[in-house]
């Protein structure tokens, strides 16, 4: 675990380890649990994690924040927060953890067995933080993660090898349940077409160094007019205005929670000059780098 410098709330940047099984690459947990384990101070604060971090909740109501946007918490809710993203654990107007009757499944991005739908749902940096499920599916995942929680409950008094291959499977039937969710929009999450698959998995590799959409066109072998056309049809944006979204969201990332000059977020950025940058964060939020920063302290 390390921290940045954030003003008076450093984020902790959070790396994973098992404390009661440190061999074993995910965890299963009560939310009770989590707050437990966290003192008061690093509870409060904002983390950014290097694993991925599944609650469903099963009672109660709060609002957590993932990547600057609250997000509401209540019966139904799947929230799903991935690496790289940064989150505020919920609390109660007195500074307290929530009280949540949710499960937790920590996990890191080389545990779960590896499947093309899988994938989709673990690799997606584009991906919903949290859905609401409906009574049915409520149902269903309650009963996938009691399964989970109960082999992870009993791996001391089965074969371990055995068991975490099992664990393994039981974590990725619970990712393709994730896969074959509907979108917001009614379509099934799991139709998505290749030419936007690929451009998200370029984009993560390469937004801090190609800016305009066409340079991805190119490397992917399509036309712009292509991949606009698959964007569009995934998310209603263009590939340029995904490009921005994400290039945005690492600024605010790092305007946020490090202590990094405008001009080195601007150089870690790939752009030119700080002046480039300054004018396209505010072209894109409506404040300049250090009106922002301000509002996150």
């Amino acid at each position: 675990m390390a921290m940045v410098g954030m003003g008076q709330a450093p984020v902790i940047e959070r790396g994973y380890r098992n404390p009661a099984r440190p061999d074993l690459r995910m965890e299963v947990l009560t939310f009770t649990d989590l707050a437990r384990r966290l003192p008061g101070d690093e509870f409060r604060r904002v983390h950014r994690l290097d694993f991925h971090h599944l609650t469903l909740v099963h009672s109660g109501e709060a609002t957590g924040m993932v990547d600057f946007v609250d997000v509401p918490l209540r019966p139904g809710t799947l929230l799903y927060i991935r690496p790289g993203q940064v989150q505020r654990l919920p609390m109660t107007s007195g500074d307290a953890p929530a009280d949540l009757d949710a499960t937790v499944v920590l996990f890191t991005p080389d545990f779960p067995p590896r499947f093309s739908a899988t994938a989709r749902v673990t690799d997606d940096a584009f991906g919903p933080a949290y859905r609401l499920l409906g009574p049915d599916d409520h149902e269903r995942f309650h009963r996938a993660l009691a399964d989970l929680a109960a082999e992870y409950t009993d791996l001391p008094e089965q074969d371990p090898e055995i068991t975490k291959e099992l664990l393994r499977q039981l974590l990725a039937a619970l990712l393709l349940r994730i896969a074959r969710l509907p979108a917001s929009d009614g379509c099934a999450q799991a139709v998505t077409e290749e030419p936007y698959r690929l451009f998200r998995h370029e984009l993560e590799r390469s937004f801090a160094v190609l800016r305009q959409a066409h340079e991805y066109a190119a490397r992917l072998g399509y036309s712009l007019k292509t991949l606009n056309r698959a964007c569009q049809r995934a998310t209603g944006h263009t590939a340029k205005q995904l490009v921005d979204d994400r290039v945005v969201l690492e600024a605010k990332r790092l305007l946020a929670h490090t202590d990094l000059p405008v001009a080195a977020v601007s150089d870690r950025l790939g752009f030119t000059e700080p002046t480039n940058f300054s004018k396209f964060f505010i072209r894109t939020t409506g404040l300049t780098p250090g009106a922002f920063r301000d509002t996150q302290h």
